[in-house]
This record gives structure tokens, C-alpha cells and sequence, in this order.
């Protein structure tokens, strides 16, 4: 199920045309790609078609805990292919009890912890405006999903700017596997990672598996 980010040379070339914001500038990036994600015209076609995707790619994870997130500003929803996943782990021969966890901020250091998720669980808005879940179990992902706002070659994501994920993933032991969502519009060619940046280990968007390149 490989394949490139068909279509994200356009959206590109589009960036590159700006001459007020340039490429080095990650807060004007971030602007264009949110402002770009929220204009496209068929982006429930194309979260249709990453839900796909999604579950395509878990049939060959053998994990039962995952992290994921509460999609904001547009961003792909990966809760419905995981709710999916997780009924399905309950009609296998061996049945799994597979669980999802949702990030709520540690105030304190800023990384990020994970609690149970499942529909209906009682909820509540963090500091940011966010649903979280409230008072549910703390579980320890093997394998998550991050939102990307852009991606590049490498792995690298770009995201808010907060630094949460990056926090995140330096203090777990072990690190989980980690996938970052996102739409071919939010390829850039030439996004040079930071000192602080770390790698993803794949990306998925609505083409299939962008990275790692086979």
C-alpha cells in the first residue's frame, strides 16, 4: 500500500509562490496549511479514504493499546477506524480486549498522558478547549497516532509549535510506534526538521503509506 503524496506538488508550489512568508518562517507554514486543510473541498471524501487506509494498515499490527487523538481545525478524525479496530478485536477467535487512549497535558512538564477512550465515556475540555477524557484509566501506548499539519521527507512532522508530542515521545520507555495522519496537502518537499525534531516512524495519508519509502 505504498505510495507518494500524489497531488502535494500543487499545494507546494502554491507555498513557495508566497513571497511575504518564506519556507523558513514555520508560523506562517502553519497558517497556510490550517487556512489550506479547512478550504478543500472534498475533505470528507479524503478522511473517507484515510479511514481506509487506516484500517488497512492496522491488520498487520499486532498491538492492543494505541494512542490517538481528538481531531481540531480539520484535522483527519482517526477515532472511527479505531473504534472499528477496536469491535473487530472482539470477533477474532482469540478475542483482545484493545483499548484507546486519549492525550490529556501534564500541566507540570508539558509531555502528554494517555486515558482510556471509548464512546459515550464522560469527557471534559482541557485548557486549550479540547475533549478529554475524564478520570478514566491511564494506559501505555505501543503504537500512536499523531495529527500532522505538514509532513516532510524523513518522517518529519510539522505540527502546532507546542512541542507536546516531541516532550512526549523523548520520556516514554519504551517508545511507542509512531504515525503520523494527515492529507497530501500538507506534503512539503522541503521541510528541514529542527534540533528538537524527531523522526516518525510511518506516515499515512489518504494515498496509502508515505513514509517509510519502500
Amino acid at each position: 500500500m505504498q505510495a507518494a503524496a500524489d497531488g502535494s506538488d500543487i499545494f507546494c508550489s502554491e507555498w513557495h509562490g508566497m513571497e511575504q512568508a518564506p519556507l523558513s518562517d514555520k508560523q506562517a507554514l502553519r497558517k497556510h496549511l490550517l487556512a489550506q486543510r479547512l478550504a478543500l473541498p472534498n475533505r470528507l471524501a479524503i478522511a473517507e479514504q484515510l479511514q481506509r487506509v487506516m484500517r488497512m494498515w492496522l491488520l498487520r499490527r499486532r498491538d492492543v493499546t494505541l494512542g490517538a487523538y481528538w481531531p481540531i481545525k480539520g484535522e483527519f478524525d482517526p477515532l472511527p477506524a479505531l473504534h472499528r479496530w477496536k469491535e473487530d478485536g472482539e470477533l477474532l477467535d482469540e478475542p483482545q480486549r484493545r483499548r484507546i487512549g486519549l492525550p490529556v497535558v501534564n500541566k507540570e512538564n508539558g509531555t502528554l498522558a494517555f486515558h482510556a477512550w471509548y464512546p459515550g465515556c464522560p469527557m471534559e475540555e482541557d485548557a486549550y478547549g479540547i475533549p478529554k477524557p475524564k478520570d478514566t484509566e491511564v494506559l501505555t501506548p505501543t503504537l500512536l497516532f499523531v495529527p500532522c499539519v505538514g509532513y516532510g521527507p524523513g518522517g518529519y512532522r510539522l505540527g502546532y509549535g507546542g512541542g507536546f508530542y516531541d516532550r512526549t515521545l523523548a520520556a516514554l520507555t519504551p517508545r511507542p510506534y509512531t504515525v503520523g495522519l494527515g492529507f497530501a496537502q500538507g506534503f512539503i518537499d522541503d521541510l528541514l526538521p529542527e534540533a528538537h525534531d524527531m523522526a516518525l516512524d510511518a506516515i499515512l495519508n489518504e494515498n496509502g503509506v508515505v513514509w517509510p519509502v519502500a
